[in-house]
């Protein structure tokens, strides 16, 4: 079969690897309808974070189960199902809890995991999915190729964008910060909307993703950055701030920015990975102002979300504007770091 390999920094590639094979009783083997480059395989792309040998890649996909364990029990062959970006049990008592982000036997695609196996990276043509019953979702049938792209879309951007609004506290009525206009952050802005948020400022220099995030129900948009992008903020906000705040980037600018403009009492909900953030916590202090957030349960969020999808309530698809076939991963790469796209579908 083909998979995608990151050999070094801006060198990715698609390579013949051995066919998956069930390794447990609680495994399962998916064919790969489709796949996708997220904005966080970008940092061991652009060397950010250190590769030492050639490491299999992605961990967002959709597909068709092909084969399944003896202890397997809620899926078959032939259902389709979403792959969340973490593997997990769905039992233990983080995962009981909701945050399925850190259960006990959570593994990541493309990594060791506990079964003693090297987990498949999810940009390939086949994966082998530990702890299957725990990890994937099905839905009712086969989606149509209209809702495909959605589907995708909750393995990770639109699960993490509905973790930020939920950590923040999103209520109907609610004046909303989305702060970055990745697809996470566009996620967060449908998010918002869904929770009931009244008033949705995306800050967004760009105007394709500007274009998306109105789509999404952005009411106002903030193109400037720095002092600027905060005063214009107060400036919408009648020098209140925001009810809530969706922190989407994970930098330090990114994350002064936030607090910057959140109103006393309110909440940031953080999803963006960190780099070199520091919190300022005698503000926080002083003002009451409250953080939350982490690593993105999607899991916990994936069957709610894709009941959404299907009412046709959601359409988080639209943040992939380009489609490639598997052989172009490269160039699906490529376009996203230069931020020719704001993120890439592929196909098999």
């Amino acid at each position: 079969m083909k998979a995608t390999v990151l050999h070094a920094t801006r060198d990715i590639r698609l390579e013949d690897v051995p066919d998956p094979t069930l390794h447990t009783p609680t495994d399962a083997i998916v064919r790969v309808t489709a796949s996708c480059v997220c904005g966080s395989d970008l940092w061991p792309y652009r060397g950010i974070n250190e590769i030492k040998e050639p490491t299999r890649i992605g961990h967002e996909f959709v597909g068709i189960v092909e084969e399944t364990g003896s202890q397997v029990s809620t899926l078959k062959v032939g259902d389709f199902v979403i792959a969340p970006f973490t593997i997990s049990d769905n039992t233990c008592p983080h995962c009981q809890a909701g945050i399925t982000s850190a259960c006990n036997h959570i593994g990541a695609w493309g990594q060791p995991n506990r079964d003693g196996a090297l987990a498949d990276g999810g940009q390939g043509e086949y994966v082998r999915v530990p702890l299957a019953d725990g990890t994937l979702v099905a839905t009712p049938e086969v989606p149509e190729d209209s809702q495909l792209a959605s589907m995708l879309a909750l393995s990770d951007v639109m699960g993490t964008g509905y973790h930020a609004a939920v950590s923040a506290r999103v209520q109907p009525g609610m004046t909303v910060v989305v702060v970055g206009d990745g697809a996470v952050g566009l996620c967060g802005v449908l998010a918002a909307k869904r929770l009931g948020a009244e008033r949705i400022i995306a800050m967004s220099r760009h105007e394709s993703r500007q274009k998306v995030a109105t789509e999404f129900g952005a009411t106002d948009i903030v193109a400037e950055r720095g002092d600027e992008g905060v005063a214009k903020v107060k400036e919408l906000t009648d020098s209140v701030g925001a009810d809530a705040v969706l922190e989407c980037v994970g930098t330090r600018e990114s994350m002064e920015t936030a607090f910057r403009v959140l109103r006393p009492g309110g909440f940031v909900g953080y999803v963006g990975v960190p780099h070199d953030v520091e919190l300022p916590i005698g503000k926080m202090f002083g003002r009451n102002l409250n953080i939350a957030g982490g690593v993105a349960p999607a899991r916990a969020y994936l069957e709610q979300l894709r009941d959404d999808v299907l009412a046709g309530e959601i359409d988080p698809g639209k943040v992939f504007d380009l489609t490639l076939p598997l052989a172009q991963v490269a160039e699906g790469y490529a376009a996203m770091d230069e931020r020719q796209a704001i993120k890439t579908l592929l196909l098999p």
